[in-house]
């Protein structure tokens, strides 16, 4: 019996994959322009989640003893990016979250004594 998927050829894998691609790019837009404004926030905290997991996963695949240079600057590519998308998300969070927040009120003038 062949292994699962030693009858498909490296073009039918490529296209497989890619269509699989673009399907998720395509789900991910519509995905996110639904969203209001209200679930943003929350949003922004869970994709800084998953952009510290990739972070990781990077340093992982960095860390291994025999990588080729390839291997080396994907995973310098991956770590240097999701760390930019991890601040630049905090600084995003951070901001809205100063929306929310109420203004300081005025301290009343205390009257003066004599």
């Amino acid at each position: 019996m062949p292994a699962p998927g030693a009858g498909m050829s490296h073009n039918t894998l490529l296209v497989f994959e890619v269509t699989i691609l673009v399907l998720a790019i395509f789900l991910g837009v519509e995905v996110i322009s639904k969203v209001p404004a209200l679930l943003h926030t929350p949003l922004m905290s869970g994709t800084n989640a998953i952009h510290g997991i990739v972070i990781v996963g990077a340093m992982l695949v960095l860390g291994l003893p025999d990588k080729g240079v390839f291997t080396w600057i994907v995973g310098f590519v991956a770590v240097v990016l999701a760390s930019a998308n991890v601040v630049g998300g905090f600084v995003v969070t951070d901001r809205m979250l100063e929306m929310f927040k109420g203004r300081e009120r005025p301290k009343p003038p205390t009257p003066p004594t004599s």
